[in-house]
């Protein structure tokens, strides 16, 4: 872990990662791709130190009020936020000046904001993602290292669910020839149905492998799947998205579980839900800790 002062920490389409890097250690990570131009080791964290301070400035300044969005380069419920608070800290200020949130996580540490989370919501809007790719609890602790395990994170969603908090699943990666069987995706859909999700967003049954994060995905299966690269080289090559031989047929099955059970499937209309701000209330000045 190291720390950075940077400039800005909002985007223009008010995304921030307070952290850059991950301990996580998912096999498939997009994040260690060359194009993100990430000068120092993944696992070495970089902690934006002054993150708190330019957050608060850019809300203050802020002539509309808009969703907030974390965690799409960087978990913000790595080991290291149990100490360092930051992803709490800048939620406490979203609530404060009156914004909404969403935070992507593979973590159930979430719940430990659960009390913030739900005062946003009252105002506003407060939206969980969570990532699934596997039922399997062996298979999750092979590619998904350092995470909670699936049944930690399906527990998670349960209480956010009993809690009035809308979460949203992305069902990816689907590794071919890892998780890609109809036994794998049907177990996580019903266990979407089960924590009543508002949406899940999947863009196939495949993955991405680019510079970097291609290097790092093969090394990882020579290590637990001995073979396989080989037959991800010979059938894929240097390919970017590398679909599911089944993914037809798996996208079938989500698509039509999906519409059994009401739960949003069109990744545009979830991207568009997850940007909109709504107000429940009438704006009021609200304190940082009440």
């Amino acid at each position: 872990m190291h720390y950075t002062k940077v400039k800005g920490i909002l985007s223009q389409n008010n995304g921030m990662n307070l952290y850059r890097g991950c301990t996580h250690g998912c096999i498939y990570c997009d994040s260690r791709s060359n194009c993100y131009q990430m000068n120092h080791e993944f696992e070495d964290i970089e902690v934006k130190e002054n993150a708190i301070e330019l957050l608060e400035n850019a809300l203050r300044r802020k002539r509309k009020r808009c969703m907030i969005g974390t965690g799409s380069m960087s978990d913000p419920y790595m080991p290291l936020e149990a100490r360092l608070e930051y992803t709490r800290k800048a939620l406490l200020l979203i609530k404060k000046y009156g914004f909404g949130a969403t935070l992507i996580t593979k973590s159930d540490r979430v719940l430990r904001d659960l009390d913030i989370l739900k005062r946003i919501n009252q105002k506003t809007k407060a939206v969980v993602q969570m990532t699934l790719t596997t039922a399997d609890e062996a298979l999750c602790k092979l590619i998904e290292p350092n995470v909670s395990t699936t049944k930690q994170r399906f527990e998670a969603l349960k209480i956010l669910r009993d809690n009035n908090i809308p979460t949203v699943v992305w069902l990816c990666p689907v590794l071919p020839y890892i998780n890609d069987t109809e036994d794998n995706i049907r177990r996580i859909l019903d266990m979407c149905v089960a924590a009543k999700v508002r949406g899940i967003i999947c863009f196939g049954m495949g993955l991405t492998l680019r510079e970097g994060n291609r290097e790092y995905f093969y090394r990882q299966l020579d290590k637990s799947f001995p073979g396989l690269k080989e037959r991800y080289i010979r059938e894929y090559g240097n390919q970017y998205v590398i679909n599911s031989p089944k993914s037809a047929e798996l996208m079938r099955l989500f698509h039509r579980t999906c519409e059994q059970n009401g739960i949003m499937h069109d990744n545009d209309l979830i991207f568009e839900y997850l940007s909109q701000f709504e107000e429940k209330n009438a704006p009021q000045q609200l304190s940082l800790w009440d």
